[in-house]
C-alpha cells in the first residue's frame, strides 16, 4: 500500500468544501463535502492495521532526492497507527460537530479547508519514515494551525494568539530542523528505521547532548511544556471545534508524539531524565494549579491540557518501559476525554452565550443531557475509577514509585504525582459543580439555554462511551491498540503489564483515594484559595510576549533607519566594502595570481570587442544621469557580452542573455518613462572618492580572482554531461538537457521563484499610481501621439513570425540551441511589443485573460512532470525519451523533458508579461486620469 496516498487524501479533501461552497451554502452539504475523502483514508486504515496488529510493519518509499537522503518513505507501524486513528477518527466527529457550532454567517468551507489541510499535515508527521519529510510535515501543522487558531481574524485575540503560537512553535521547528540534520550527520542517514536501532552510536557521539536539546525544544515547543506554555491558553481563541481537535488529538499531540517516536534513539541516559522528567513535572503541577483559577471553560480545559501533556512528557521522562507503556495509554484517553470536555464546552458556549463559569451556573435544569456527557468526561479527567483516565493514572502512579533516578530524593517523584492528582480532581469538581450546579444562571446572553440539536451531540456521546467503555473493558477495548503502539514506541519487546480495573489494594491505588479526597477538600477551600491567587502579582503572557516582540520591532526599526536610508547606492556601498575587506584580507593567501593553463592568442575582432564592451561600460557609468543615452550603452554591453558567448561556443548563452537584454531594456524604458530625462548630480566629493575607491578595489579583486580561475588547472564534470547527454537524457543540446533533466530540480526551483516574483511585482504595481513625464529635457512636450503609426504597422506583422520563431525555438530546444526558456523569452519580447506599439488598451481587448493563471500553469506542468515520474517508480523529475514513426512525418524523437521545457516556457511567459505589461498600466491609469 502506498502511504503516500493515504497522506494526500486530506489534502485534496481541502480542496471539496471550498468548491462545494461555491455552489451552495448548504451546511450539512458542506460537512459532508469535507468528511468524504477523511472518511476514505479511514476506510483505507482497515486492511493495513489488520498487518500491523499481527506485527508488520508497513513501508512505502518513493525517491525524492536520493542523492540528499530524501526520500517521500512513509511507515505505518503501531504508534503510527495509532495516531493516525486519533487524527481521522475524531478530526471526522470534530467536522460534524462544526456543521452545528459554526453559524450560518461564518466561511465553512474556508474553516473545514484549514481543518483538513491541518489533518493531512498530521498525518504526514506521524507516519512519515524519513525525519527531514517528517520535519517538512511538522512545520506545515504550524503553519496551518496559525490559520485555524486566527480563523476569527476580526478578532484581536485570535490574531495575537495565533501570532504567539506560530512565532513558538515555528523556532521550535528551526530547532527540531537543526537537531535531525545533526541525527543525519552521525548516524549517515534519515531513515527512521535506520535511527531507531542506531540508539547507542547517537548517544555515544560527542553531540548528544546538542542533538536531544535541540530535539527537545522541539517538543517542548509544541506539546506546550515549561517554560513554553504561555502560548496554549491563548490558542483558545480559535474556534471550540479548532480547540476540540488541536488540543486532544493532533497539534499539542505531535510533541509527546516525537518523544514517543524517538524514544529508542535519544532516551536512557541520565541527560534525557533530568530534561524530560524535570520538564514533565513542572508542566504538570504548573497547569494543574493554574487551571484551578480559571474562570473562562476554554481556560480552565486549555491549562489541563498542559497539566496532561506534562505527565505524559514526565512518563517518558523516567527511563522505563513501563511508564513509556502508560504514557501512550494515556496518549489514548486524554485524547478522548479531552476532545469531548472541548465540544460540551463549546455546546455550553453556544447555548448560552459565554463561557464564564461565574455567570453559568445550575444548567443541569437546563441542559441534563449535556450535563450528564460533560460530567462523565470531567470525572474520566479527575482519574475517577470505572473511566479510563483512572487506569492511566493509576499506571502513572505506579513507576512514580518504582522511579530511583534520585536516589534518596526519589520520593519527591511521587509525591509531584499526587499533588498534580490532587489540583486534577480539583479542577474537574470545578468543572462539573460550578457550570451544572452552584445556583442559577447569571444574567446570560442567551436565556434560557437549552439542549442543542440531536447530532451536535453525537460526537461527545462517542467520545464520552469510549471513556467509560475503555474504563470497564479495558482489556476488550483498548489492549491491542495499546500493545502495538507500545511496542513500536519501544522498539522492542513490552514489559509484563496487566490492564484491569482492580489490581488490589497497594500503593498506586492509595495515591488515587489521596488525589480524589484531596482534591474535593481543595476545591471546598477554594474561595480562599481565589483571595490568595488573586493577591498574587498578575502576568499576562501575551503582553509580555506583545511587549517583546514590539521592543524587537523597534530595534529593527532603528537598525534598518540606520542601515536602509532608501539609497540604493548606499546599499551597494555597504554590500561591496564588505566584499573588499574579503578581498583585501584573502588575496595575499593566494599561491600566486597566475594558474598554469596557457592564455589563448587575442586577435583583431576580440581586442576589437572588448575595447566596445570596456567604452560602453564606461560611458554607462559617465552618462548615468543622461537616463536614456546610458541605457543604450547598457544595451551595447550586453550585446558584447552575447558576442562574447559565441567566441566562446556557447550558442545557448548567447542566445539566452540576448533574449534578457531585449527584455531588460524594455523594462528599462517602461520605468524611465515615468522618471526625468536627466537627474541633477548628488554625490558629493567624499562619496566619489568613496566609491571610485571601492570600484577600484573591487574591480582589481574581481580581475585576480577570474584571471586565475581562467588560467588554473581544475577538474570538470563536463565530461559526464558531453558523455551521458544523448544516451541519459536524449538531447544533443547537453545545456538544455543539464536544465531539463539533469538539474532539473534546480530549474524547477528557479522557475519557482521567478513565478513568486512576478506575483510579488503584481502585487506592489497594482495599487501604484505614477504621474508619467510630460516634458523632455529641454522643456519640450512629449508627442501628443502616443502609439506612432509606423511603430504600429511593424509591430503587428511581427508578432506571429516572432511566434513561429519561438515555437521553432522551442521544439529545436533538445537537440540543438534554443528551449523554453530562451522561446518564452522571445514569445514575451513580441507580445511586450504590441503592448508599446499599441497600448494596453488595444491588446487587452484581444488579450483579455490574466496572466497569473498563465504562471500558475508553468510551475503546475513542470511539478507534474516530475510527480508523473513517481507513478513509474522512478525519483522525481527523472525523464524518458523514445523514438516514434507517423505516416508522412517519418521518424521523431519525443521527451518527457518537453512537457517540463513546456512548463518553463509558460511560467517565463506569464512572469515576464505579469510584471513588465503591468508596469505599462501605469502610463494607462495616468492616461485616464488626464482624460478625466
Amino acid at each position: 500500500m502506498n502511504f503516500a496516498i493515504l497522506v494526500l487524501l486530506p489534502f485534496l479533501g481541502a480542496l471539496m468544501p471550498p468548491l462545494v461552497e461555491r455552489f451552495s451554502s448548504n451546511r450539512t452539504l458542506l460537512a459532508c463535502g469535507a468528511a468524504l475523502l477523511p472518511t476514505a483514508a479511514l476506510l483505507m486504515l482497515i486492511k493495513p492495521a489488520q498487518q500491523v496488529f499481527a506485527g508488520q510493519t508497513l513501508l512505502s518509499a518513493v525517491d525524492w532526492i536520493p542523492s540528499l537522503g530524501l526520500s517521500l518513505a512513509f511507515r505505518l507501524d503501531g504508534l503510527a497507527l495509532l495516531f493516525a486513528i486519533l487524527v481521522l477518527g475524531i478530526g471526522l466527529l470534530v467536522i460534524l460537530y462544526a456543521r452545528y457550532y459554526l453559524s450560518p454567517k461564518e466561511k465553512a468551507g474556508r474553516f473545514y479547508a484549514y481543518l483538513l489541510l491541518f489533518m493531512g499535515a498530521m498525518l504526514g508527521v506521524v507516519t512519515s519514515d524519513n525525519l527531514l519529510l517528517m520535519v517538512l510535515f511538522w512545520e506545515l501543522t504550524s503553519l496551518s494551525s496559525f490559520l485555524l487558531i486566527g480563523f476569527w481574524n476580526h478578532q484581536t485575540g485570535a490574531r495575537k494568539g495565533a501570532r504567539m503560537a506560530m512565532t513558538v512553535t515555528g523556532m521550535g521547528g528551526l530547532a527540531l530542523l537543526a537537531g535531525v540534520l545533526l541525527i543525519g550527520h552521525v548516524v549517515g542517514s534519515y531513515s527512521l528505521g535506520q535511527v531507531l536501532i542506531s540508539g547507542a552510536q547517537i548517544q555515544a557521539s560527542p553531540l548528544y547532548p546538542l542533538i536531544l536539546c535541540l530535539v527537545l525544544l522541539g517538543v517542548f515547543t509544541k506539546s506546550a511544556q515549561f517554560p513554553f506554555h504561555f502560548w496554549l491558553p491563548h490558542a483558545m481563541a480559535a474556534p471550540t471545534p479548532v480547540s476540540a481537535y488541536l488540543h486532544s488529538a493532533t497539534m499539542v499531540k505531535a510533541g509527546v508524539f516525537l518523544l514517543a517516536r524517538l524514544y529508542p534513539a535519544l532516551s536512557g541516559t541520565d541527560l534525557w531524565f533530568d530534561i524530560v522528567a524535570t520538564a514533565g513535572m513542572a508542566t504538570l503541577l504548573w497547569g494543574a494549579a493554574v487551571a484551578l483559577f480559571q474562570h473562562d471553560l476554554k481556560g480552565l480545559l486549555a491549562y489541563s491540557t498542559i497539566s496532561h501533556l506534562g505527565l505524559i512528557t514526565l512518563l517518558f521522562g523516567l527511563n522505563s518501559q513501563l511508564a513509556a507503556v502508560a504514557a501512550v495509554f494515556h496518549i489514548i484517553n486524554h485524547a478522548t476525554f479531552k476532545a469531548s470536555l472541548f465540544m460540551a464546552a463549546g455546546i455550553i458556549d453556544h447555548e448560552t452565550g459565554t463561557r464564564d463559569m461565574r455567570r453559568i451556573n445550575g444548567l443541569w435544569k437546563y441542559m441534563p443531557y449535556t450535563a450528564v456527557l460533560a460530567m462523565v468526561a470531567s470525572a474520566a479527567m479527575a482519574g475517577v475509577p470505572l473511566l479510563n483516565g483512572f487506569l492511566s493514572k493509576e499506571m502513572f502512579f505506579a513507576e512514580t514509585l518504582e522511579s530511583s533516578h534520585l536516589g534518596a530524593l526519589s520520593w519527591l517523584l511521587p509525591l509531584g504525582a499526587t499533588l498534580g492528582g490532587v489540583f486534577s480532581v480539583a479542577y474537574s469538581a470545578r468543572f462539573i459543580h460550578d457550570v451544572f450546579f452552584n445556583g442559577e444562571p447569571v444574567n446570560l446572553p442567551k436565556y434560557p439555554p437549552h439542549e442543542p440539536p440531536r447530532y451536535m451531540k453525537v460526537p461527545v456521546e462517542i467520545l464520552v462511551a469510549l471513556c467509560v467503555a475503555v474504563g470497564v473493558f479495558p482489556a476488550f477495548t483498548v489492549a491491542g491498540l495499546l500493545a502495538v503502539a507500545a511496542q513500536a514506541t519501544l522498539g522492542g519487546a513490552l514489559p509484563e503489564y496487566h490492564l484491569s480495573i482492580w489490581h488490589g489494594f497497594n500503593a498506586p491505588l492509595v495515591m488515587s483515594f489521596v488525589a480524589l479526597f484531596g482534591g474535593i477538600f481543595i476545591y471546598s477551600q477554594r474561595r480562599r484559595l481565589f483571595d490568595l491567587y488573586a493577591r498574587l502579582p498578575a502576568m499576562d503572557a501575551r503582553l509580555v510576549f506583545e511587549g517583546r516582540i514590539q521592543a524587537l520591532g523597534r530595534l529593527a526599526s532603528a537598525i534598518t533607519g540606520r542601515l536602509q536610508n532608501g539609497s540604493l547606492q548606499s546599499y551597494a556601498a555597504w554590500l561591496l566594502t564588505l566584499v573588499a575587506v574579503v578581498l583585501l584580507t584573502q588575496l595575499p593567501n593566494l599561491p600566486g595570481w597566475h594558474g598554469e593553463t596557457a592564455m589563448l592568442p587575442l586577435d583583431g575582432v576580440s581586442l576589437l570587442c572588448a575595447g566596445m564592451l570596456v567604452a560602453a561600460a564606461l560611458l554607462t557609468t559617465l552618462l548615468h544621469r543622461h537616463r536614456m543615452t546610458s541605457i543604450m550603452c547598457l544595451s551595447v554591453v550586453g550585446l558584447m557580452v552575447s558576442l562574447l558567448f559565441v567566441r566562446f561556443s556557447a550558442p545557448d548563452l548567447a542566445l539566452t542573455q540576448l533574449s534578457v537584454e531585449v527584455v531588460t531594456i524594455l523594462l528599462l524604458m517602461l520605468a524611465m518613462y515615468f522618471m526625468p530625462v536627466r537627474t541633477r548630480a548628488e554625490s558629493s566629493v567624499i562619496r566619489v572618492v568613496r566609491d571610485l575607491l571601492l570600484a577600484g578595489v573591487i574591480g582589481a579583486g574581481v580581475a585576480v580572482m577570474a584571471f586565475l580561475v581562467m588560467t588554473g588547472e581544475l577538474s570538470s564534470i563536463s565530461p559526464f554531461f558531453l558523455e551521458h547527454s544523448k544516451p541519459g537524457g536524449g538531447g544533443t543540446n547537453v545545456v538544455n538537457v543539464i536544465l531539463v533533466d539533469f538539474r532539473g530540480f534546480d530549474t524547477f526551483g528557479e522557475i519557482t521563484v521567478l513565478g513568486i516574483a512576478a506575483m510579488g511585482i503584481y502585487a506592489l504595481l497594482r495599487d501604484m499610481r505614477l504621474r508619467s513625464a510630460r516634458y523632455d529635457a529641454l522643456g519640450r512636450p512629449w508627442a501628443k501621439d502616443a502609439h506612432p503609426l509606423v511603430l504600429v504597422t511593424i509591430s503587428r506583422p511581427l508578432l506571429p513570425l516572432a511566434l513561429l520563431i519561438a515555437v521553432y525555438i522551442f521544439l529545436r530546444g533538445h537537440n540543438l540551441p534554443g528551449g523554453g526558456f530562451v522561446a518564452g523569452l522571445i514569445t514575451s519580447v513580441a507580445l511586450l511589443l504590441q503592448y508599446v506599439a499599441s497600448g494596453v488598451g488595444w491588446v487587452h481587448e484581444r488579450m483579455p485573460g490574466d496572466y497569473h493563471p498563465v504562471v500558475a500553469l508553468g510551475v503546475l506542468l513542470a511539478g507534474l512532470t516530475g510527480v508523473g515520474s513517481w507513478v513509474f517508480g522512478f525519483p522525481f523529475l527523472t525523464t524518458t525519451h523514445d523514438h516514434f514513426h507517423l505516416p508522412w512525418i517519418g521518424d521523431f524523437e519525443l521527451a518527457s523533458a518537453m512537457l517540463f521545457d513546456t512548463g518553463v516556457f509558460l511560467t517565463v511567459v506569464g512572469a515576464t508579461l505579469l510584471m513588465l505589461a503591468n508596469l505599462g498600466k501605469l502610463s494607462l491609469l495616468d492616461d485616464k486620469k488626464e482624460g478625466a
